[in-house]
Formats: structure tokens, C-alpha cells, sequence
């Protein structure tokens, strides 16, 4: 979902001037500078807005600009490589996402290790997806869906925003632990394939809920489930996932990353500030505006998920055979 990034990056003055005026005395020793923050894809969606939003944050806390650099290709790989690649300073971070740990069984002959090359720092937001099928399937809840899907192998077709992306390992995760086959029909982005959704020319997506939540209230499209561990306010007649399988865990996140070697000093600064601000009432109700939740934690808890979420999709990749285009 693309939302006007003015309306979503505006703080009232009056918070600019608390910011300035809190700023924690360690701003002097880190950064001297201005700080980069490449992010790996085109300007105006979700995932660049959440960057950008962290960006004026950290610059009025910490009294350095923090720029974006839009870097996009390769399903975000361009951007981690060139973060992997850069002096371990502080002064060139990346924006992490779900195809980050994706990536990592994804594509064999990348130039870097994403694991050993770069350091998850602070989680900002997670977002959770959204099974959503053309309200004329028969099916109308996840049991439904699956016995359905059982008595029609390989003939339910998938749309997802490409191959290897959040929406298609999401599936291919569903598929897996339910013992469904169906066929996945990869597109450019995850707009058309809702749009082939409504049209129906596919029968099923497991989109971002920024992406699908208006159809679905709107009627034009049904959600069986949703990945947030518990009911989402903004839809609360859609059960959660975990009802019918407490193991299925999917999101769309985003979080800083730094190049290993970064030091621990500079790392726990990034940590603590990105901390506060999702604190902040107004960062709180920008990341709702997209159906997105805080993400906060130490370097270590955001550590282990990165771990964790690599570990879950190279099981889940191998399974599928899921391969790059």
C-alpha cells in the first residue's frame, strides 16, 4: 500500500522540539556525521516509508541526519550487498525485511553471507499477512479452504508477488503443514496479483494486511485467516492462523541492519533509540495507519529472530523447491 508520505512523516512541532531537546547526551561520540540508510526498494511503499520515518526520528534524537538511499533490485539483495561491503562505522546501515533471511536459501551464488556479514540492530514493525480468497470459493473458513484444496490437487491457483516473496513462502508455509498441493503463479509485485484475485483469474493470496484490508472490508474479497498471533483490530471477525495451526508463523517486518564488526557501542545506541520511538505515540499511530505493530527488543532478541526466520524459510524453500526466476 502506498500512502502519502508527507501525511505519514509528520510530526506535530511541538514533539520535533521534545526530540531535539531530549537528546541523549551520547549523540556526541556517535554520529559525527550523517548516516545512510540504504534500503532496498523503490520510494513510496510501506517498507520505504517505515525507513523513513526512522530516519527523521533518529535525526532529531541524535543530532546528525540519517538519509535514505533508495537501492532497489534483486529482491533486496543489491542493497544487503552493499551494506555487507561497507566499513563496520555505524555510517552505513540497511533496512532489513522479510526477504532478507528469504534470500539466504533463495540464491546460491550471492557475493555475501547474509548471516556473517550483517548485524540485525533493532526490529522496527511487524505486519502481519492476510489469507484472502475470491468470495466466490466455496470455501469460507481455513478447514473449509483445506479439505477443499485436498479434492482439487494442484488446481487452486496462488498469487503471489514473486517468486521467493514473503506471500509465496507464507503459502508454500501453509501448503507444508496442512499437506495441501496447489500452484503458485508468481507477479510483479503484490498489487496485480490481488488485482487478479478480484478478477479471478487466481483463487488465493496471502497478502500484507495494509495491502488486502480494504477489499476485504469493502467485501470484494474474504479472509479466512490472519498471521498476528491473536484477533487484528482492524478486522476482528478474522481468526487468527494459530487457531487452526498453532506452528504457522508469517510476517512482512522491517528493521535496521549494520556490516559485522559494527561495534557493540554503536549498535545498542541505534537499538535504544529505535526503542523510544516506537514508544512515541505518533510513530505508533503512523505504523497502525498501515496495519502494522511494534517490534521492539534488544539487539539480542532481534538477533535470534533473524535467525529463527532463517532457519523457517530455508525448511520451508527446500520443501517447496522453491527456486529464483
Amino acid at each position: 500500500m502506498t500512502l502519502a508520505r508527507r501525511h505519514v512523516l509528520q510530526l506535530p512541532l511541538g514533539a520535533a522540539a521534545w526530540l531535539t531537546a531530549q537528546r541523549p547526551a551520547y549523540s556526541q561520540a556517535y554520529p559525527t556525521k550523517s548516516v545512510r540508510i540504504l534500503v532496498g526498494v523503490p520510494p513510496g511503499g510501506t517498507f520505504d516509508i517505515v525507513a523513513r520515518l526512522i530516519s527523521q526520528w533518529l535525526s532529531q534524537r541524535l543530532g546528525q541526519q540519517f538519509v535514505i538511499e533508495n537501492r532497489p533490485g534483486a529482491n533486496t539483495t543489491l542493497a544487503t550487498n552493499m551494506v555487507a561491503h561497507s566499513d563496520p562505522d555505524g555510517y552505513t546501515l540497511i533496512l532489513l525485511g522479510s526477504p532478507a533471511p528469504i534470500n539466504v536459501t533463495l540464491y546460491s551464488n550471492l557475493s555475501f553471507d547474509f548471516a556473517r556479514d550483517i548485524v540485525p540492530v533493532a526490529g522496527i514493525e511487524s505486519m502481519p499477512l492476510l489469507m484472502v480468497v475470491q468470495p466466490s470459493l466455496p470455501a469460507k473458513t481455513i478447514p473449509e479452504f483445506i479439505e477443499y484444496a485436498k479434492s482439487k490437487p494442484g488446481q487452486i491457483n496462488v498469487g503471489c508477488g514473486g517468486v521467493g516473496a514473503t506471500g509465496h513462502v507464507a503459502g508454500a508455509l501453509f501448503s507444508m503443514l496442512t499437506g495441501i498441493t496447489t500452484t503458485f503463479v508468481p507477479y510483479r509485485g503484490e498489487a496485480p496479483a490481488l488485482t487478479d484475485l478480484l478478477g479471478g483469474r487466481v483463487q488465493a493470496v496471502f497478502a500484507t494486511a495494509a495491502s488486502a484490508i480494504n477489499y476485504v472490508r469493502q467485501g470484494q474479497l474474504r479472509a479466512l485467516a490472519i498471521s498476528s498471533e491473536t484477533k487484528f483490530d482492524g478486522l476482528p471477525d478474522v481468526p487468527s492462523f494459530t487457531k487452526f495451526l498453532p506452528s504457522y508463523q508469517a510476517s512482512s517486518w522491517a528493521g535496521i541492519g549494520a556490516p559485522k564488526n559494527t561495534p557493540a557501542a554503536i549498535t545498542e545506541i541505534l537499538n535504544r533509540e529505535i526503542n523510544a520511538a516506537l514508544l512515541d505515540p505518533a510513530i505508533k499511530a503512523r505504523l497502525t495507519d498501515f496495519a502494522a505493530e511494534p517490534m521492539p527488543g534488544s539487539v539480542d532478541r532481534f538477533q535470534k529472530f533473524v535467525s529463527d526466520e532463517i532457519e523457517k524459510w530455508a525448511k520451508v524453500i527446500k520443501f517447496a523447491n522453491i527456486k529464483p526466476a
